[in-house]
């Protein structure tokens, strides 16, 4: 009878019950059925792309293992770029849980005056997070709307060259006008709702979320913080919404978000775009009876993945230096807007930065930047391989 009892209480006690506070317990791979080896493969795996800063998992709330590059500790930040969509999404998914915004489906012209007009009436919420919207998209996906001192108009003025809802195009000004939405929903900024509704629920303290000259949040990018505070959103997402006792995110709106919504995206140029799907500002990156494996993706390799069935969360950053600041200051570097192309703006600022003619140091220009020691290369290459050993990490 004893024996019973003492089985089931221990069924009774999930997993899930633990969640990380002001401390963060670790534990060793084996008593959480993990294989070392494999465990130590992801790292190496992870680690043999020198731009690798920090990496750190997580099973069933509990660190496992987590490593850092040299001269960078738990405490250090990285920058999110466009992993930060995934977060302000979220936001949209609570602002439906309150009913402020009604339904994925409505228009966003029900919350951007600019958008209750011609072919941009037609546009829905849902588009938006799913990259389906139709708007333009030239060849640098918008990611020179960066270099502008204000985000939001330059995101209000993209026309539609397609039908909403047909194709998708990873196009950053879709993400831009998530905080114009919110804002009409709420009447707060982004920036606001992010720390009142996400932050200071799953004890997230320590970060920038970066602003333009114009006071708009850069709800499609910028977001700076350690990697254990990045893997807290991922552990949010693992447990469907909900963080101790609190709902913070419904259950409805989590599984909305991970799912199979594209099946596959157009080529971005990397190896492994065949298998990457997308669902509400979310990536899939294995989707099949093994596993399945989200993960938010931000420009030269910032990474959360999560595997909710095993309650898994790796989170990968790249080497990054804060400027300081939280609104975006470009002081000599204004120019670089005027060269038209991404690629061309990050050889001249980092030939200017290695020549010593710029710094980030002074306050002269604060921005995130990520430096060349900084950006992806073999953890791209080894992408697929990666994902795969995520998904086989039990012994």
């Amino acid at each position: 009878m004893r024996l019973i009892l003492i089985f089931i209480l221990s069924f009774s006690i999930s997993s899930n019950d633990y969640f990380p506070g002001d401390t963060w317990e670790q534990k060793e791979a084996s008593s959480l059925g993990l294989d070392a080896q494999k465990v130590e493969q992801l790292f190496k795996l992870s680690f043999d792309d020198s731009s690798t800063m920090g990496a750190v998992l997580i099973k069933d709330g509990y660190i496992v293992r987590e490593q850092y590059a040299e001269n960078f500790d738990q405490n250090s930040y990285g920058t999110s770029w466009s992993t930060a969509k995934s977060y302000y999404a979220a936001l949209i998914g609570i602002s439906l849980d309150k009913g402020e915004i009604k339904s994925l489906d409505e228009p966003v012209g029900n919350y951007v005056p600019t958008y209750r007009e011609g072919e941009k009436q037609n546009i829905t919420i849902r588009q938006i997070l799913n990259m389906t919207s139709g708007l333009e998209f030239p060849s640098h996906e918008h990611e020179m709307m960066f270099f502008e001192e204000d985000h939001l108009e330059y995101a209000l003025k993209v026309a539609v060259a397609n039908k909403p809802g047909e194709m998708f195009e990873y196009n950053n000004v879709n993400s831009m006008l998530i905080g114009e939405i919110l804002k009409g929903a709420t009447g707060k900024t982004a920036k606001q709702l992010l720390d009142e509704r996400i932050f200071s629920q799953i004890g997230v303290n320590d970060y920038t979320a970066w602003e333009d000259s114009a006071g708009n949040t850069l709800t499609y990018c910028c977001l700076d913080m350690s990697a254990r505070d990045y893997s807290k959103f991922g552990l949010l997402f693992n447990r469907d919404g909900k963080w101790n006792d609190k709902q913070i995110i419904s259950e409805e709106y989590v599984g909305e978000s991970l799912q199979l919504y594209w099946g596959k995206t157009p080529s971005m140029g990397w190896s492994h775009s065949d298998t990457r799907g997308y669902s509400l500002q979310w990536w899939i990156s294995k989707y099949d009876d093994d596993a399945k494996i989200y993960n938010t993706s931000g420009k030269f390799g910032q990474f959360i993945f999560i595997d909710k069935e095993r309650d898994i969360v790796f989170t990968r950053i790249t080497k990054y230096y804060p400027s300081g600041g939280e609104i975006q200051k470009f002081g000599p570097l204004s120019y670089l807007k005027f060269l038209g192309s991404v690629n061309a703006a990050l050889n001249v600022s980092r030939l200017l930065y290695s020549w010593g003619l710029i710094s980030f140091d002074d306050g002269s220009v604060q921005t995130p930047y990520t430096l060349e020691e900084g950006e992806s290369k073999e953890f791209y290459e080894n992408y697929v391989t990666i994902v795969e050993r995520i998904a086989d990490l039990e012994k």
